[in-house]
């Protein structure tokens, strides 16, 4: 289910990801400090300062290298505490471009965040948001593969048809959708790699929620996860269950923000 086993070379050094590539996630929320002992608690991050381009921003370590982002919301703005995801661009203004021309939206930037990189946070036609990401000093997560760090991203949307050819058109992604009359289903590929899917479930959509991104944290440990998630003053959505990718998990921190943990196969 990972998009990279190693997104950093074996001397360390970054590797640029292609365009299209997940490349980091980003969570906002309106009590960073809680939210960090709750993360920290949960995956074994250490926090450090990020660029505050945005207002306050920190970046969670996994022993020492960068897996995600955490930031402040602007006080008495009711923004939704959420996930996202951010793809690769070479060219974020160009690639917000795009999205505008494909009937996307663009709500932040592009801008650039000090040296780190230029980016923008847009939404896809159904209105699911994803970040856009042309790395400069900071490339995206360091890291992925090992507990605590984010393995896959999946769209939850009303149906796949439409809103692939939204992102294949924007990000230029092969196309690998499940066979079946009762699934929709379609697994983004770049370079031949699986980096993201597409689940289409119609009347299944969360009324609250719309289409939405959804981000997987690998684990060593489904079941005893879920235990610590409850202890740290978390919630569990969904109980765990086998799928065909590892035993997965439905939860959501203090603040609401939702997520899934996986325990993979090896």
């Amino acid at each position: 289910m990972t998009e990279s086993r190693g997104s950093a070379g074996p001397n360390g050094g970054m590797r640029r990801r292609t365009p299209g590539t997940p490349c980091w996630v980003s969570l906002m929320v309106r009590t960073l400090a809680a939210t960090q002992e709750f993360y920290g608690a949960l995956f074994g991050w250490e926090f450090r300062s990020g660029p505050q381009h945005l207002g306050p921003y920190v970046r969670a370590l996994l022993d020492g290298r960068e897996v995600a982002g955490i930031g402040q919301l602007p006080p008495g703005r009711p923004l939704p505490v959420a996930w996202t995801p951010y793809l690769a661009s070479d060219d974020a203004d160009r690639t917000a471009e795009t999205v505008r021309l494909c009937g996307g939206t663009v709500g932040v930037g592009p801008l650039d965040a000090a040296d780190a990189g230029r980016m923008a946070i847009a939404s896809d036609p159904s209105g699911a948001v994803f970040g856009i990401w042309q790395g400069g000093a900071h490339l995206g997560a360091a890291v992925t593969g090992v507990p605590g760090t984010p393995a896959w991203n999946e769209l939850v949307t009303f149906e796949t048809a439409s809103v692939v050819k939204f992102y294949t058109t924007v990000f230029g992604y092969g196309q690998e959708p499940v066979v079946s009359a009762d699934f929709d289903y379609v697994t983004l590929r770049l370079d031949g790699r699986p980096v993201a899917g597409v689940h289409g479930v119609g009347h299944g959509l969360p009324r609250d929620r719309g289409p939405h991104w959804r981000t997987y944290f690998e684990v060593a440990d489904t079941d005893a996860t879920l235990h610590r998630i409850v202890e740290l003053g978390g919630r569990v959505r969904e109980p765990a269950h086998d799928s065909d990718r590892g035993r997965v998990a439905a939860v959501a921190d203090p603040e609401g923000a939702r997520f899934w943990v996986i325990q993979s196969p090896h």
